[in-house]
């Protein structure tokens, strides 16, 4: 007779599985906390990029597809403005070629899993006014993580003011945000 408690229903296996794979995404987040460590900027931890690896793994070892899918769509718009900003200015990092390749390979993976709903994007765009928010408060003014404090520097000659800045920029993040939820709940609908 077999112990019922060495053995796994058919749906238990892939959930504790599925769980599991948060260990990658936190294990993103702690490289690119230990990165920051080094250099004395763990202010940096606060940019949706890294923060977004923290709440994948998070909404992985839970098994709430509301966290996967805030964490997903946000890594769309991580990995490109990382291309842009950061692998130009500084070239590539381990640690951060994990966050932002790595978190989106691991986040593909579970969005297919959990699918994503027509309001997912919603949700993103509330987290990052959480998020900027918080990095407003939390982070020096030079880091300017996620552009919380001023207007970008190559958007000054078109910005005279922070307020008209931020306006601009949540107004696009919304339209951004709910185009790549929608293309995700398109490709994979929950």
């Amino acid at each position: 007779m077999e112990n019922p408690s060495s053995t796994f229903s058919q749906d238990e296996l892939p959930t504790r599985g599925f769980r599991l794979l948060g260990l990658f995404p936190l294990a993103f987040f702690l490289a690119q906390a230990v990165h920051y460590w080094s250099i004395n900027e763990l202010g940096h931890m606060l940019w949706m990029c890294n923060i977004g690896n923290l709440v994948l793994a998070i909404g992985l070892f839970l098994n709430n597809p509301l966290l996967i899918r805030m964490a997903v769509i946000w890594m769309v718009p991580g990995l490109i403005v990382w291309l842009l900003y950061v692998v130009q200015a500084w070239g590539v990092f381990l640690s951060s070629t994990l966050a932002h390749v790595g978190g989106l390979i691991v986040g593909i993976f579970a969005i297919r899993r959990v699918g994503m709903d027509r309001d997912g994007w919603r949700y993103a765009l509330g987290w990052y006014l959480l998020v900027q928010f918080m990095s407003r408060v939390w982070t020096p003014a030079n880091l300017n993580v996620n552009v919380a404090h001023h207007v970008d520097a190559g958007w000054r000659q078109t910005f005279n003011t922070y307020w008209k800045f931020w306006l601009v920029l949540t107004l696009l993040t919304a339209i951004v945000l709910w185009i790549i939820g929608t293309v995700l709940h398109r490709i994979w609908p929950n």
